[in-house]
């Protein structure tokens, strides 16, 4: 299991998210899985057959929260060296003629919300801005080619 890095708000949201998922969810989906088999033939309840896929969604989504939050560091955002979760950046695609600016902030896989700027330490994007400075230019790989930015602002 990979070592995964999550803000105190996003571990605390996961933590809670899997408790109710173990506590009520898991008991409504028990109530209706044995009002399902209350109706008979098993083989031709859509009822039942729906409730047990719910069932098997619940508790992949309850591993998958327990793996993470087994292997999660909590991170704390502050001042630090360079670029690291929680730091908000303002860069400049270099090249650009429009020189359009795009600010995004560093987040675990959990957090990432592109629609919010809110991009993963692990995407490509993220993971080149990590340790850089304000006034760093860096690369990285996309499918498109080699994309080149500079850091313009760090918070």
């Amino acid at each position: 299991m990979a070592q995964e890095l999550l803000s105190q708000e996003k571990f605390e949201e996961l933590t809670g998210e899997l408790e109710d998922l173990k506590t009520r969810r898991r008991k409504e989906i028990a109530e209706q899985l044995e009002y399902a088999r209350s109706l008979g033939d098993l083989s031709e309840n859509a009822e039942y057959q729906e409730a047990r896929e719910m069932q098997a969604a619940v508790e992949e989504r309850i591993q998958k929260l327990e793996s993470i939050l087994k292997g999660a560091k909590i991170t704390k955002v502050g001042k630090s060296d360079g670029i690291g979760m929680g730091s908000k950046v303002t860069v400049e695609k270099i090249g650009d003629k429009e020189k359009e600016k795009h600010t995004y902030t560093l987040v675990g896989a959990e957090e990432a919300d592109m629609l919010k700027g809110m991009i993963s330490y692990h995407s490509p994007l993220g993971g080149a801005m990590m340790g850089k400075k304000k006034g760093d230019e860096f690369s990285f790989a996309t499918p498109r080619g080699s994309m080149k930015y500079k850091i313009l602002k760090v918070e």
